[in-house]
């Protein structure tokens, strides 16, 4: 079956571990893995044990001829859609993985979808520069959104308001009115390519991620930044919002970051470094936080406490070459159980509860950091 799960053992007078903890991480990571809680946290957590669920691969679906760059889950459950190298959107029945539709229009890779809870919409955007509206009910591109001036990133549909934020290249997030096609606000005040994104009902309505190392919280009534926040040293590829609460994680090749909203304080570090490129994160409702990297591996985390308590590697399929493990995309389901995987050997993933774990075969081992330092 594709897909490894960490088990654990136990040997004479050592502790145990997860294996790949120790097969991966260096000894000057597994120290540093003691370290990094903020002190307005005071005591650290133990992690919460329901959100401890061990998640296995259960099915590959294939279909794509390119890279898999981006997905979004239909509100009622029944479909996702994904995004492609190949310049094609396609969308999935999730209980049995077939495909049902696949959408043409762009003419570069699609790296970001979403999919109104509000209207029968779909929106795409691509290195093409465009940013489409697709009609459910008629499977046609009813509108493209021009401004753009280089490839556009990421994409965020705003829960309450009918308006769409998109990031690209050009280091701009841009607003756009999704009836009227009209561009609101360009959001500028980053140095380099915008490739993360998400918004919310309250202040900061709008929350960006750049390759210029920082995160900006926007207010999207003046169109201004509200907050820039400089506590990362590589590009912050991925942000992820907490399901309800007001936290949000943000994820660069240092570390993974957890921040309170609406002002941005800084609470702590996940335990461990993935020592690699974070593309994808997702968070559901169990506080479960999920993060993929470029090399294939998916770690799964204890949003409380940060104990990263799962270590999975995904397996490329025949015919690719090992460097093709890189996983573009992630998303819970709307139930939260499901996971999906976009990757880079074409294939998509989904990842389910392994209903056989117990707490005997696969043992939390959290030790509470000693060393509660800030940075």
């Amino acid at each position: 079956m594709p897909g490894t799960t960490t088990g654990a053992g136990t040997s004479a007078g050592i502790e145990p571990i997860e294996p790949q903890s120790l097969k991966k991480l260096s000894l000057k990571s597994l120290k540093r893995s003691f370290d990094l809680f903020a002190s307005l946290h005071g005591d650290p957590r133990p992690p919460d044990q329901r959100s401890q669920r061990i998640r296995i691969a259960c099915k590959v679906i294939s279909g794509h001829l390119g890279w898999v760059r981006s997905v979004a889950f239909d509100p009622g459950n029944e479909w996702f859609c994904t995004g492609s190298a190949d310049r094609t959107i396609k969308i999935w029945e999730v209980a049995t993985g077939k495909l049902k539709l696949t959408l043409t229009g762009h003419i570069e890779q699609i790296r970001g979808l979403a999919v109104s809870s509000r209207h029968p919409y779909l929106f795409s955007a691509g290195d093409d520069k465009q940013v489409k509206c697709w009609d459910l009910e008629y499977n046609k591109a009813i509108r493209s959104y021009h401004g753009h001036l280089s490839g556009v990133y990421c994409l965020a549909l705003h829960p309450t308001l009918d308006i769409l934020c998109t990031g690209g290249r050009d280091s701009v997030c841009r607003v756009w009115d999704i009836r009227t096609k009209a561009q609101i606000f360009a959001l500028s005040g980053h140095e380099n390519t915008v490739c993360s994104v998400f918004t919310q009902a309250i202040d900061p309505q709008v929350v960006t991620g750049s390759h210029d190392t920082t995160i900006k919280l926007w207010d999207l009534a003046a169109g201004k930044t509200m907050s820039t926040l400089t506590y990362h040293k590589k590009s912050v590829r991925a942000i992820a919002k907490h399901p309800f609460e007001h936290t949000f994680a943000s994820a660069s090749a240092d570390n993974i970051k957890k921040f309170k909203l609406p002002k941005g304080e800084f609470l702590h570090n996940m335990l461990s470094q993935q020592k690699t490129i974070v593309n994808a994160m997702a968070i559901n409702e169990d506080n479960v936080l999920v993060s993929a990297g470029d090399n294939g591996s998916l770690w799964f985390w204890d949003w409380k406490s940060g104990h990263n308590f799962q270590q999975a590697q995904t397996i490329v399929q025949p015919g690719s070459l090992d460097s093709e493990a890189g996983i573009y995309a992630l998303q819970f389901d709307i139930t939260g159980s499901r996971l999906v995987s976009c990757e880079a050997d074409k294939t998509i993933k989904m990842w389910k509860e392994d209903d056989t774990a117990t707490p005997e075969s696969h043992p939390i081992n959290f030790k509470a950091p000693k060393d509660i330092r800030r940075f």
